[in-house]
């Protein structure tokens, strides 16, 4: 049977010293894995959906942006390969989530991976996805000098398994500061703090995850940051999880400043 699998991300490559990563942008499942889910898990409720259209401008300015293909439920391509918690003492899904954000199963039968499929997985979806994001990103470097790592997330508001209340719509994430420039975080909080109709922060319930803080290192020239958006800025947050473009254009200028102000950054620490 000849094996229909789409790779596990596709990487457009840019001009400027940004990168712009979508771990869960992806939606595929392999058939024989989706067998296994509930009807709800099959539709793939907690994608950052929309991802690539609402980041569509990126391009235009020269960033290198990296999509991945699988479904966040195949493999998490934001968790560390061991599966250790990112935030101790609270909720959180695992590598291979064996529930959905609404605290429910994703396996019908109750048949969830054991370490063997766990591994097999990772190795197929999460190690090649960390290899091209790793060889971008130095790819970029080496280039320029520096390189800024921008994580695109995007979250439903309202999860009261994760957090109470409402969610603020530009949630912006440095490791509490370890992942990159301190003068540059501020910067795309003001940023971000200045988009009227929106609330923003920093380093609140998202502090960013692998990704953010594991590439992210400033003393080698590599900077990285998460937003984690509210996807009712863009998009509809139940099926069928439309894209919204009236709405979603009220909030790609702000984003669109952040990243600029990203790219500033790094061309002027790529000239210094």
């Amino acid at each position: 049977m000849t094996d229909t699998s789409p790779p596990p991300f596709v990487l457009y490559p840019g001009t400027a010293p940004l990168l712009v990563s979508m771990p869960h942008a992806g939606t595929y499942v392999p058939p024989a894995l989706a067998a296994r889910f509930t009807d709800e898990a099959r539709q793939v409720p907690d994608t950052d959906w929309h991802m690539e259209r609402l980041y569509a401008f990126a391009k235009d300015m020269g960033a290198s942006i990296l999509v991945a293909t699988h479904s966040r439920y195949v493999v998490d391509l934001n968790r560390p390969p061991d599966g250790a918690s990112l935030y101790p003492g609270q909720s959180v899904t695992g590598l291979c989530p064996v529930d959905t954000f609404d605290d429910t199963p994703i396996y019908a039968q109750g048949d969830v991976p054991d370490d063997a499929e766990v591994a097999a997985r990772r190795d197929a979806v999460w190690v090649p996805y960390h290899a091209q994001l790793r060889a971008e990103l130095d790819r970029i470097r080496a280039q320029h000098g520096v390189a800024v790592l921008w994580d695109a997330h995007s979250i439903r508001s309202v999860l009261p398994r994760f957090f109470e209340g409402k969610l603020p719509d530009l949630n912006l994430g440095t490791a509490n500061g370890e992942s990159c420039n301190p003068a540059l975080a501020q910067e795309l909080l003001s940023i971000a703090q200045q988009a009227t109709g929106y609330i923003a922060v920093l380093n609140g319930r998202f502090k960013g995850g692998h990704i953010t803080r594991h590439y992210g290192q400033p003393e080698q020239g590599v900077h990285a940051i998460q937003l984690e958006m509210t996807q009712c800025s863009y998009m509809q947050e139940a099926l069928p999880f439309d894209y919204l473009p009236e709405v979603a254009a009220r909030v790609q200028p702000h984003l669109q400043r952040m990243l600029t102000a990203a790219l500033a950054f790094a061309t002027s620490a790529s000239k210094a």
